[in-house]
């Protein structure tokens, strides 16, 4: 099972709004076959498997990350194949919660396959939290924060500098990122004073380039500012107020900008859900981070953890987040540590996104 995770990891930035599968074939104690879902509307994992296999797969153990569909998508339904290749036990991690896809391991079940699940389940949630969280919360995307800071949690120095708190590895470790995620977002202030482009720019080619969204309440941003410049190319959206002024609004919708007027910071991320975004990346700065964590509004945290100290005049990355007496703080779930070079990289969820059995 941990490799079919591994294996799954390779379709990062070209399936979604599908989940990453992979999947492993076992027949005689050794694996005969392997495959994961490449890309959006191709073969899924299981039917990948089965085709390298060819005649090895009968009588096979199939082990795969999510359960087999059940119905015909964009492809027919795994179930069909898994029984057609005589596979004889599918091990499986987690259920698809998806009503219309679920069903597969009952119905191979019922057609005498041996099934067993959970194997990994904690791990393989992990791998699909953005596809769990949307199908159990329909009110807004899954949200992501990443934050690169210092040892003493400073996301910038005492004069407001950020560039370059991480290192190379780890700035190209967010590209990375950034192309399985639908936008990538940052707060109007960064927008103003780094001036970036929010793009894709590392090995992965996503399937659709990410929406650039600006949580901007005053709708700030100038014509001049590269997201402005740029977004007949590449979609850029403003998370504004009502109190943003209308001239403002309008001269960004001019430059095809399109502006979102919510209520509040929940809403503003309901209307988002309800423009296709699925998945948002927030990258800053350290208000709309803060904004977010108070509201309990972010789902999964990326923190780059760069070997540096920048002193007690540095610019906290949680400064505006209250207060909690420890017996009432929320512990959240370790995902993922490892080396991006000098620095290091923790990943932590704020709940388990299991379906249930």
């Amino acid at each position: 099972m941990r490799r079919a995770l591994d294996l799954a990891w390779r379709g990062w930035g070209r399936v979604a709004p599908n989940p990453l599968v992979g999947a492993v074939l076992i027949a005689g104690g050794k694996v005969v076959a392997e495959g994961f879902h490449a890309e959006f509307g191709g073969p899924h994992a299981e039917v990948a498997a089965l085709q390298a296999a060819g005649k090895a797969a009968r009588g096979a153990t199939l082990v795969v990350t999510l359960e087999p569909c059940a119905h015909h998508g964009k492809t027919p339904p795994c179930v069909d194949a898994i029984l057609a290749a005589g596979v004889t036990r599918v091990v499986g991690a987690v259920r698809d919660p998806d009503p219309a896809a679920g069903g597969g391991f009952a119905m191979l079940r019922a057609k005498g396959v041996a099934v067993e699940e959970g194997v990994e389940a904690e791990r393989a949630a992990a791998l699909n939290a953005p596809f769990l969280f949307t199908r159990r919360h329909p009110d807004r995307p899954f949200v992501a924060l990443k934050l690169a800071a210092s040892l003493d949690a400073k996301i910038a120095d005492s004069l407001g500098h950020s560039r370059w708190i991480s290192g190379d590895d780890a700035r190209g470790y967010v590209h990375w990122l950034r192309a399985g995620f639908d936008a990538i977002a940052v707060g109007g202030t960064t927008a103003l004073r780094d001036d970036p482009q929010l793009t894709v720019r590392g090995p992965v080619t996503p399937r659709r380039a990410p929406v650039r969204v600006v949580f901007d309440r005053r709708a700030m941003l100038n014509a001049s500012a590269t997201l402005v410049r740029t977004a007949r190319e590449v979609p850029t959206w403003v998370v504004a107020s009502l109190e943003a002024p209308d001239t403002s609004v309008a001269a960004l919708e001019s430059n095809g900008v399109r502006v979102f007027r919510p209520t509040t910071l929940a809403a503003g991320l309901k209307e988002l859900r309800d423009a296709g975004v699925l998945s948002i990346l927030c990258e800053g700065g350290g208000s709309l981070g803060a904004r977010l964590l108070s509201e309990g509004l972010v789902d999964r945290l990326y923190w780059i953890q760069a070997p540096l100290w920048l002193g007690e005049n540095g610019v906290p990355a949680f400064r505006e987040v209250p207060d909690v007496p420890i017996s009432q703080a929320r512990r959240w779930i370790p995902v993922e540590r490892r080396p991006l070079g000098p620095d290091t990289l923790v990943v932590l969820d704020r709940e388990l996104c299991l379906p249930a059995s």
